[in-house]
């Protein structure tokens, strides 16, 4: 699809500077822009590059000065690293606005949903009483079990797995080979030592606005949900047990795991790999760093490191010491032996 630079102030509230009919059907970094690309420079460090970059259109803010000639057009805008945000959301939309049921799959006669703005990838399955709100994108090999509800706006990429009751909020993303709603992890031991399991009877609830990474699993609740809440973003490969909670618009990174029934609070940020242990409390606004283990409850607003997690100050007070720890103990041995000799 083309869009000439006409149309793309149009859709950015900006103003053209060049040639106004000239098109583009792809976007590229200005380093590396060629003819029908289109660009943008937000960052001054990247200034050199728009004077030597081929991209057909280039947008930037409307205090740019060119100091020598330029070959590409410009659209002046406010905020150009914004603009080209909105500019991306834009294309996705266009590019993944497909609509239809594609053959075969399968769509229980119980399934209640709205035709005219459905996606379904074929040899996707629909369970029975699934319902599904308007504009929802349900890419090919996706299972949605029965009872599930999905809001408006979602898109559940391809390989994705939805589990029976689950419960998934407007404006949600779920990518490629995301589980949403298998068995939490919980077995009982007998007199023999054998393991059976505990059946868990609890559902997945996901609030509106929450982005799922390809390869992450949420295990529903033993009794009651395992709740998600409203603007959560998983990064990929994220382990969440059983009865989980999660506050508004905390984010996580990849692979970090999440043992049963925690509660993590709202705006907290936590980085990859990091492990956090069942049945404890996290505060709000809390920023755990990468590959933290986490084995205690945590206070609003704290920054942890370490493993077990220490302070992030303190942590990196001790790192201090840790790394002349050799040389601390070489000078502790030379001088017990000096006083042994003595």
């Amino acid at each position: 699809m083309k869009f000439t630079a006409t149309q793309i102030a149009g859709i950015l509230n900006g103003e053209v500077d060049g040639d106004s009919e000239v098109q583009v059907s792809q976007l590229s970094k200005i380093e590396e822009g060629t003819k029908g690309s289109l660009t943008f420079l937000a960052n001054p460090k990247y200034t050199s590059y728009i004077y030597s970059t081929e991209a057909s259109i280039t947008i930037v803010g409307k205090d740019f000065q060119a100091e020598h000639d330029i070959n590409t057009t410009l659209i002046r805008v406010d905020d150009a690293y914004k603009a080209f945000s909105q500019l991306l959301e834009y294309y996705n939309q266009v590019k993944m606005n497909k609509t239809g049921i594609e053959q075969p799959v399968f769509i229980s006669d119980s399934a209640t949903y709205e035709e005219s703005s459905l996606y379904l990838g074929a040899f996707s399955y629909v369970g029975e009483n699934v319902t599904i709100g308007e504009n929802v994108k349900i890419y090919p090999n996706v299972y949605i079990g029965d009872n599930v509800t999905l809001g408006n706006n979602v898109t559940v990429f391809a390989g994705a797995k939805i589990y029976s009751e689950s419960v998934i909020g407007n404006h949600c993303v779920i990518h490629s080979g995301a589980i949403v709603g298998a068995d939490g992890f919980g077995f009982t031991p007998n007199e023999k030592g054998e393991y059976k399991k505990v059946p868990q009877t609890g559902n997945v609830i996901i609030e509106d606005h929450v982005d799922i990474g390809a390869g992450t699993t949420i295990d529903r609740a033993t009794l009651g949900a395992t709740v998600i809440r409203k603007g959560v973003k998983l990064d990929n490969q994220i382990q969440i047990a059983h009865n989980v909670e999660i506050g508004e618009n905390t984010v996580i990174a990849a692979q970090t795991g999440i043992a049963g029934s925690t509660k993590i609070g709202s705006n907290c940020m936590i980085g990859g790999q990091v492990g956090i242990v069942g049945h404890i409390t996290i505060g709000n606004n809390v920023r755990i760093q990468a590959q933290s283990g986490i084995g205690r409850n945590v206070k609003d607003n704290e920054t942890l490191q370490g493993s077990p997690a220490l302070n992030y100050g303190d942590y990196n007070k001790s790192y201090v010491h840790f790394k002349n720890l050799p040389k601390i103990i070489e000078r502790f041995n030379t001088l017990e032996k000096n006083q042994n000799n003595d």
